[in-house]
């Protein structure tokens, strides 16, 4: 009987190998270390941009404090009910750089003429050195107010006569009276009597808390009888920003849209004196 086994001749056939596990660059574990590399990338490109973004950021807040807008804090009570404590008002720079000149009514800031802050209320107590110098810093940037300025309502400006008080206790303006909402309740429109003639490019101011606000009624025995020039004048307070529930525009009041100027009153009081009929 025949064998069953393998043919003679034929070669044995052996299995053929396994092919070997091809790496492939560029798997996982390739891929988690690029991640890694450009998260460090980013870590210092950020870490290297934020100086800079600092310096910008300081860069037009500096150009919004001297060309436009700036914020000021209010440390006294001389403006109450109008502003208060704590306020922060909104300052308009802009409009001066264009020509357009302080009305009547307008609340403006502006830079202590000499010895005034003297008789405003307590101002806060001295930093030390260094918050002194770090606030010194916010405020030439303009992110803190001057200690130095000031903030009152104009009364008069240059030319107009101003005058306290008439029959019935109001302050005049060029023979006008005042109708004053603004004062503060309980204050009268002045406990100091007075009379004063602006000069030209100058201000009479006083703050609507009356009875406790060194304004122009306290300067008037100083040169310019307590009226300040415009040149010192930061700006004209336009908004109340802070806080919410206390947000107010400062617009100026209709009573000063009714005072005529110095000059149309003399004119029109000597023309009615020409054309009068004498007496007989």
């Amino acid at each position: 009987m025949g064998s069953r086994g393998r043919p003679k001749g034929r070669p044995e056939r052996r299995p053929e190998p396994e092919p070997e596990p091809v790496v492939v660059e560029g798997g996982r574990a390739e891929r988690r270390r690029l991640a890694r590399r450009v998260k460090r990338r980013r870590r210092t490109r950020r870490a290297g941009e934020l100086p800079l973004l600092v310096v910008v950021a300081l860069c037009i807040a500096l150009l919004l404090k001297t060309f436009l807008v700036q914020a000021f804090f209010i440390p006294s009570g001389s403006m109450e009910q109008t502003i208060r404590i704590g306020d922060r008002v909104l300052v308009d720079k802009l409009t001066p750089w264009f020509g357009s000149k302080i009305e009547r009514g307008d609340v403006v800031v502006f830079e202590d003429p000499g010895g005034w802050l003297k008789g405003e209320a307590a101002r806060p107590a001295q930093d030390p050195i260094v918050v002194k110098q770090i606030k010194q810093t916010l405020t030439f940037i303009g992110l803190l107010p001057d200690e130095q300025d000031l903030i009152k309502r104009v009364i008069g400006v240059g030319g107009d006569t101003v005058k306290c008080c008439d029959a019935r206790g109001r302050v005049t303006v060029n023979g006008s009276p005042l109708d004053e909402p603004y004062v503060n309740p309980g204050n009268s429109p002045s406990d100091i009597p007075f009379e004063v003639r602006v000069p030209a490019g100058r201000l009479f101011v006083m703050g609507d808390h009356r009875a406790n606000s060194a304004d122009s009624r306290f300067h008037l025995d100083e040169a310019f009888e307590g009226t300040i020039d415009e040149k010192g004048v930061v700006g004209e307070a336009v908004v109340i920003a802070w806080p919410f529930g206390h947000w107010t525009r400062l617009e100026q009041p209709a009573t000063f849209r009714m005072v005529p100027d110095q000059a149309r009153r003399e004119g029109r009081g000597r023309r009615r004196r020409r054309a009068g009929t004498p007496f007989a």
